[in-house]
């Protein structure tokens, strides 16, 4: 597949690295400009692009960006991207470290991803938000193996997450559905699933387990 990826830091940078080992056709870009990302692209042989230049083509777009600069993504971002292109937004609201308060998810409700989707303007899948960056590169493992990880996957456009889940599962790791995006509190920041190593069955166990109500860390 053709994937753009938006962010290189350590999870969009390891998922270029596994990405490319797989053999898809990766583009990366940055806020600094691909001039910057010419190791990785050595390492590599993923395409280093501007931000506008990602997703052109892409059937599957990954956003793996600080939330606050989320808005200052160009507009029409998504517009020369493949017509069923799955959007996988792995972004964490940490309104003290980094971010700053943002009103509209702690005041009005939104979900995390939701807020994402809404200053994109496209349908997002929630993943890879609560993963270890390092766990990309050290913990795959085949299907069926007994201490293969699951990863939670949240979304409303089932075909765009059944896209997620086959990428995700190519990648080594197993899935579990976490319902639509204004169920993806479930997996944000905070919650028992955040940062979990578990299979299927704790994965399924922690995101039922899960409150609706901020923790004081992740309150702006």
């Amino acid at each position: 597949m053709k994937i753009g990826i938006i962010g290189a830091g350590n999870i969009g940078g390891n998922l270029t690295r596994r990405l490319t080992a797989l053999g898809h056709d990766v583009s990366v870009a940055n806020s600094r400009g691909p001039q910057t990302l010419s190791a990785l692209a050595e390492e590599t042989g993923a395409t280093p692009v501007t931000v506008g230049e990602a997703p052109r083509g892409a059937e599957i777009v990954v956003i793996t960006i600080p939330l606050k600069a989320v808005p200052d993504l160009p507009s029409g971002l998504l517009d020369q991207a493949a017509d069923d292109v799955a959007v996988i937004d792995t972004g964490n609201y940490y309104p003290r470290q980094r971010d700053g308060r943002i009103a509209a998810i702690e005041d009005d409700g939104l979900t995390e991803s939701r807020w994402t989707e809404r200053q994109i303007g496209h349908p997002v899948v929630k993943a890879f938000n609560g993963t270890y960056a390092q766990d990309i590169l050290d913990r795959p493992l085949p299907p069926g193996a007994p201490d293969r990880m699951a990863l939670p996957v949240a979304g409303d456009d089932e075909a765009a997450k059944r896209k997620v889940r086959d990428l995700i599962d190519a990648l080594g790791f197993d899935t579990v559905d976490a319902g639509g995006l204004d169920d993806s509190w479930r997996q944000q920041p905070g919650t028992p699933v955040y940062g979990l190593r578990g299979g299927v069955g704790a994965v399924t166990k922690a995101l039922a387990e899960a409150s609706p109500e901020r923790t004081a860390e992740f309150r702006g």
